[in-house]
């Protein structure tokens, strides 16, 4: 899959210009050069010092550049870029770009540029709301503009209501997404991410240290790839991602019901959640007090949900994760073929800087007659990676 490489970043004057810093960050993650525009009103927010350290270029100001080789930034500027995205879209900037006014060096480079625009709209709710904004918006559309958000929540103004400009992680996403294969193109896919909680008593429980990462960027990665998907996820501290149906659950009996009552309408199931196998016994109904030194808990098996959706009469192509501390393959392939998966994706834990709680990981992914390791990268680059090859693997099966 290809990328970007020269991303062109504008950034208009409103409180969420401080959330472009660290979009610029992660562009660069991807491995991608930013150059940065802002108009007058934005460096009344952030510095243009402080783009020029993230990205390592003099930010661009001003249209006519005295000290310009040729006086013409902002055609040499359009012509560099791979793509453009105007984070934050004010509604002011948003009105000259979909009237082709073009007074500062933003919106000229928006009228020169030929390569993809995006915008991330962000403004009070009631001005995004307003009709002639959505005219505005509507026009751009058209144009071929592609509008990331803006998000529902609370406003730097104190109101609430649709407005906010969409968190730089998810922009970041749309951005390099628009390039990748929709291979699951108008597939349902079903995902379980993060753990289970099981209650011992009203404040204690048994779980384990999985974030939910993995599972989020695979929601994150099959949406990017065309899929409508239904992500069913433990106790997390992650946002839901966006245009993805999020089911939270807590406990392994609540998500085996949630997965399997969705799994036969799926085309495809990951089960990316560390699902607790054992769950006591009896959930006393006071807080257990501290006498004696020591204490017995009768444990007993949860329902195997990666089991259970292999087994169904109408089964989605269904994938398996196994965390191993030793002897990975043989843990991994057992597992493949003792609960009939299509695939199985397995990880080490506690080698090298992947696993629980990382923002990477590297996989080894197993199929009846093959294999395939995905290097450590990035989780949402890792996650595209494992999709990809299971709409391969999935195409090569034939199923439907």
């Amino acid at each position: 899959m290809s990328e970007y490489k020269r991303i062109l970043l504008g950034v208009s004057g409103g409180i969420a210009a401080y959330k472009s810093a660290e979009l610029v960050r992660l562009i660069r993650k991807r491995g991608a050069e930013v150059r940065v525009v802002m108009t007058a009103s934005a460096m009344q927010f952030v510095s243009p010092l402080t783009f020029q350290a993230l990205s390592g270029n003099a930010v661009q100001t001003d249209l006519l550049d005295a000290e310009s080789e040729n006086a013409m930034d902002h055609i040499s500027l359009a012509r560099w870029a791979d793509a453009m995205v105007i984070a934050p879209a004010t509604a002011n900037v948003i009105a000259k770009l979909s009237h082709g006014l073009a007074d500062d060096l933003l919106s000229t480079l928006y009228l020169a540029a030929t390569v993809p625009v995006y915008i991330a709209p962000a403004m009070n709710q009631a001005m995004w709301a307003k009709p002639v904004t959505q005219n505005n918006i509507a026009t751009l559309r058209q144009h071929g503009v592609q509008v990331i958000g803006p998000e529902p929540g609370e406003q730097a103004c104190g109101e609430t209501g649709l407005g906010r400009m969409s968190e730089p992680s998810d922009i970041c996403a749309r951005l390099f997404a628009g390039l990748a294969v929709r291979c699951l193109e108008g597939l349902n896919v079903l995902i379980s991410a993060g753990p289970t909680r099981e209650p011992l008593d009203p404040v204690r429980y048994l779980s384990n240290r999985s974030s939910g990462k993995m599972g989020y960027a695979l929601a994150e990665a099959a949406r990017n790839a065309g899929a409508a998907v239904t992500l069913v996820s433990g106790p997390v501290s992650l946002a839901p991602p966006a245009h993805v149906e999020t089911v939270r659950v807590e406990t392994a009996a609540q998500m085996y019901e949630a997965v399997l009552t969705r799994a036969e309408a799926s085309d495809i199931y990951i089960g990316a959640a560390a699902v607790a196998d054992y769950t006591p016994a009896v959930t006393q109904p006071g807080k257990i007090k501290k006498e004696g030194e020591q204490t017995h808990l009768i444990l007993q098996k949860t329902g195997d949900i990666l089991a259970a959706v292999a087994a169904l009469g109408r089964r989605p192509f269904t994938v398996g994760f196994a965390a191993e501390t030793d002897d990975l393959k043989a843990y991994a392939r057992d597992k493949l073929a003792r609960k009939n998966l299509d695939m199985i994706a397995a990880n080490w834990v506690g080698r090298g800087s992947g696993g629980f709680e990382s923002e990477q990981n590297a996989l080894e992914v197993f199929w009846k007659d093959g294999k395939k390791s995905l290097a450590m990268t990035g989780k949402p680059r890792l996650a595209e990676q494992l999709i990809e090859l299971i709409a391969e693997r999935r195409a090569v099966t034939g199923r439907k």
